[in-house]
């Protein structure tokens, strides 16, 4: 990538800290199970097997495989408002599930790069200018209905269409929602329309959590894009914080506990929830799932008033995150950007990813302010540091 320009319209005194409560330090991504260090390149994908039991299969459950069958039916092409449908059929033996695909167009015929999101079901689908802020820059917009996968129900159980078709897998949830966006991958596979060299998976809050899994699923992602994701997603379980926000007023983290209170324990897998007011104990932190995206490009998209979201915490795991993607010789492919406002998937964050892609596919520069804080920034919560990749 082109070097950056760190520039925002924000300073550090933004968001005043009022609480910062370090549960334990973050875990060694680089020290393998029997207790030797990682040294090598080459080793790397050893330890990220390692890394996958933990931060997938721990957070969220063994997931489901890939279907044996998949069919897709057009449901409607129109050309005026450059817009197609489809009903994704994917299933084993004799069962099969669906669900609605849509594709907001770039004018022109050509094979576009294509972000992938989940939230078909959230309300900023219904605003053109979010829209147009992907089209318009040659950029192909496919969403999907990830609640027709599992349903989104606070509190909730783990239930679903998908769980139906492979009960001997524990997946949550948000498991469940990272599926569909593989599927969709395979479906404009299949039906020829995107530039499958540049992929992206984006989605916003849990469908924030849910890309960011399903990028660290699915290497066919180049971009992988998490929205305030929070807990669960970019944030941390071992910080405790809270802040006083743009408005004045004084917010807190998430924590496990209001996993409980939400009854949305349904999101993770089951392991998970004897973690309920020790997260210190925790084996892994959401550094371990950045980390299972790289060397591929994270681009991290944050509200400083979002203080549920743990801000701090997103920051210190994409730090310690950087460690791994520097190791990998790819240290300009993790960005973190934080603008003005709270919990939304704005314009404003699209516009950062729309620069990435640009960027990769045509050199355009990449958005400037990666890295630029809107606090004072606080100590970093692990000692350990890239080896020396020999």
């Amino acid at each position: 990538m082109e070097e950056k320009i760190s520039m925002c319209n924000f300073d550090e005194n933004l968001i005043e800290i009022k609480k910062f409560e370090v549960l334990s330090e973050l875990p060694n991504p680089f020290l393998f199970e029997n207790g030797t260090m990682l040294e090598k390149k080459e080793q790397w994908e050893v330890r990220r097997r390692e890394l996958y039991k933990l931060a997938v299969e721990m957070q969220y459950g063994t997931q489901p495989p890939a279907p044996e069958f998949m069919k897709i039916q057009t449901l409607c092409c129109n050309e005026e408002m450059k817009m197609d449908s489809y009903r994704i059929i994917a299933g084993r033996d004799n069962n099969s599930l669906s669900f609605k695909m849509v594709v907001f167009k770039p004018k022109g015929n050509d094979k576009y790069p294509a972000v992938v999101d989940g939230d078909l079901c959230w309300r900023y689908i219904y605003a053109p200018q979010f829209i147009d802020s992907f089209t318009d820059r040659g950029i192909m917009l496919v969403m999907f209905d990830r609640t027709e996968i599992a349903p989104d129900l606070v509190p909730g159980v783990r239930s679903g269409p998908l769980h139906e078709l492979y009960t001997e897998y524990t997946f949550g949830t948000i498991g469940a929602w990272a599926w569909g966006f593989s599927r969709c991958i395979d479906a404009l596979g299949i039906l020829g329309i995107a530039d499958m060299t540049c992929i992206a998976f984006s989605g916003h809050s849990r469908g924030g959590k849910a890309a960011l899994l399903a990028g660290a699923l699915d290497n066919r992602a180049a971009i992988v894009n998490p929205n305030a994701s929070g807990q669960g997603g970019s944030g941390c379980f071992r910080i405790h914080m809270r802040a006083i926000d743009e408005k004045g007023s004084e917010l807190r983290s998430e924590q496990m506990s209001d996993c409980a209170f939400y009854g949305i324990y349904h999101w993770f897998g089951p392991e998970m929830k004897q973690y309920t007011g020790s997260e210190g104990n925790l084996p892994f932190d959401e550094h371990y799932l950045k980390a299972l995206v790289a060397p591929r490009i994270l681009v991290e998209t944050e509200s400083a008033s979002d203080i549920w979201a743990n801000i701090i915490g997103t920051w210190e795991t994409a730090m310690a995150a950087r460690e791994v993607y520097r190791f990998l010789e790819a240290e300009d492919n993790l960005l973190l950007y934080f603008r003005k406002g709270e919990h939304e998937h704005t314009v404003e964050d699209v516009e950062k990813l729309v620069s990435v892609i640009r960027n990769r596919m045509c050199g355009e520069p990449v958005a400037k302010g990666a890295f630029v804080l809107p606090f004072k920034k606080q100590r970093l919560i692990y000692h350990w540091k890239c080896p020396r990749n020999i």
